[in-house]
């Protein structure tokens, strides 16, 4: 057997023996953290959050819903299609048809949470059509607030959850690893770094719930706790890192020198709002039948080049919304008003930012990783569900669906009797961070660079200086592992996106505008993977879907 197939027969190594001691931890409180320490009560379960309660994560901020098959004339079958459609040819279809299926009932689980989904006289859910999307299936929350009153509802739920133990103030630092399975987590307080005081908490089993790597670029949508470390922390304690190179751009975000940027739903589109340019040009139909309802991918990419030729753009919602814009979507008219905009008179200028990362940890259909003790839900997890390109509004109901799948499958690793108890952190030495002047210089650096090679656009020329300028600011990160993390998942998206020579979804090369049926399959990578890539640039590991099965 050569050394890639047998790297590739272990991509998931199957739990054996006994769990170790220790509680359920899962690191991070958002939607996937939160409903899957709901999912796994009674179970003693400790939550690590860096910020307050709803205050660090992304599912926070989601504007336009959660993607469900729930209303008249649709079918899980249509969206699981319209999932295999917008992923570029590289969905995992039995993912896709699993999360579809599973959907309505999530959704119920969510109104059983307290969750108020808009809903008419009649109690029908009032659905949303977004892009590519074959039907009306995103159900919201007073129009746009769908992110916001789902997690104040989880957030009430768990602090009513007296098996749920949070931890507020935390940062995951590392992993701890031996003998080939993960024993427990290095935090640090987040108000410490730099103090080199850290704590261990041993666990039974982890979940990494971190979100996405939305930090990583100057433009972004996403809180700035969004750094890729746990995708970092993984890799470094010997996981496989799946198709990190499929990075969504959102291409609405609002263009105000906001950050992180303020995003204009996609649902102002689905509503009839149009794209023009500084001329006043309604350019997207000319790029695609579907206009400003093509994939994001499409639209980002025209955004982008209308501001690369000098023509700025702008969201124009006066005629489709006008008057009617500030009770059907009062998130987005606060993000406006913050900018001094009125988008029922004025246009809105909007640029692509970074707003979603296809890619991830490699897990199975029970969210398990491919290290013993690791499961991974949410954005930081790479399912198959997404393939190059997310179909919108998915993200919420992978986060749900897998959260109660990775719950099941705790439930059946861990003893019956786990219950009751709490195990204290203790404190142990770490590495001294930098100063806070010191890395945000770095992370200014290291944003730059990504958004420079490694965003809407991608050349082979650029994908190398990008590896070379990140791998020279690593070797000055001394003992900063926030920032020897960020670069690390930096360097795993580059690698990836060079090896990847052909345009798919997310993924766009100029170098190679079109597709390669050759490259129809996922990517998986580890960091021996980008050692080797970094030493000498060559095709990273690219197989089936099928090989990231256990």
């Amino acid at each position: 057997m050569t050394a890639q197939r047998q790297r590739e027969a272990r991509s998931f190594v199957p739990f054996e023996g006994k769990p170790g001691p220790g509680d359920v931890v899962i690191i991070g409180a958002g939607l996937a953290g939160l409903f899957t320490a709901l999912k796994l009560a009674p179970l003693p379960v400790t939550v690590i959050a860096a910020a307050p309660l709803g205050e660090g994560a992304s599912s926070m901020w989601a504007q336009g819903g959660i993607a469900a098959a729930v209303g008249e004339g649709d079918s899980t079958d249509k969206h699981a299609a319209d999932t295999i459609e917008a992923g570029g040819g590289i969905v995992d279809t039995q993912v896709a048809h699993v999360v579809a299926d599973e959907g309505p009932d999530r959704i119920r689980d969510l109104l059983s949470y307290g969750v108020p989904f808009d809903r008419d006289l009649e109690g029908h859910y009032v659905l949303s059509k977004e892009a590519a999307h074959s039907e009306k299936r995103v159900v919201r929350v007073s129009g746009d607030r769908a992110g916001a009153a789902i997690m104040q509802a989880l957030i009430a739920a768990v602090r009513n959850t007296p098996s749920i133990r949070v931890l507020e103030g935390y940062e995951a630092d590392g992993l701890i690893a031996d003998n080939d399975r993960i024993e427990g987590i290095r935090l640090i307080r987040s108000r410490s770094h730099g103090t080199g005081s850290y704590v261990f908490v041993p666990a039974s089993a982890i979940v990494l719930a971190t979100g996405g790597v939305g930090a990583l670029f100057a433009l972004t949508t996403n809180p700035s706790y969004a750094k890729g470390e746990a995708i970092a922390m993984a890799a470094r304690a010997g996981a496989v890192i799946a198709d990190p190179e499929f990075v969504q751009f959102h291409p609405t975000a609002i263009d105000a020198g906001i950050d992180p940027a303020p995003l204009a739903t996609e649902a102002l589109r689905g509503e009839g709002a149009t794209l023009v340019n500084s001329l006043g040009e309604r350019f997207m139909l000319a790029i695609d039948p579907r206009g400003e309802l093509a994939p994001r991918d499409v639209v980002a990419r025209g955004v982008f080049n209308e501001l690369n030729a000098g023509r700025g753009v702008f969201l124009d919602c006066r005629e489709a919304i006008g008057m009617h814009f500030k009770d059907e979507f009062p998130t987005v008219w606060s993000h406006c008003q913050r900018a001094g905009i009125d988008p029922a008179k004025d246009l809105i200028p909007v640029a692509p930012a970074e707003h979603y990362h296809m890619g991830g940890i490699a897990t199975d259909l029970r969210g398990r990783t491919s290290l013993a003790g690791l499961w991974a839900v949410g954005e930081v997890a790479s399912t198959g569900l997404h393939g190059a390109n997310r179909l919108a509004s998915n993200s919420l109901l992978e986060a749900v669906v897998f959260g109660a799948r990775a719950a099941a499958d705790i439930r059946a690793y861990l003893p019956h009797d786990r219950v009751g108890h709490f195990v204290h952190p203790r404190r142990v030495p770490g590495n001294r961070a930098s100063a806070p002047e010191q890395r945000s210089e770095a992370i200014d650096t290291l944003r730059a660079i990504m958004t420079k090679y490694v965003g809407v656009q991608r050349s082979a020329k650029g994908l190398k200086a990008a590896l070379s300028a990140l791998k020279k600011l690593d070797e000055s990160a001394a003992d900063d592992t926030v920032l020897s993390n960020m670069i690390l998942t930096a360097r795993l998206i580059a690698a990836a996106a060079l090896a990847r020579k052909e345009s798919r979804g997310g993924h766009f090369r100029v170098d190679y505008p079109a597709a390669d049926p050759a490259f129809a399959k996922r990517t998986f990578i580890t960091v021996d993977d980008l050692k080797a890539t970094e030493a000498a640039p060559r095709a990273s590991r690219s197989v089936s879907a099928a090989a990231c099965r256990p």
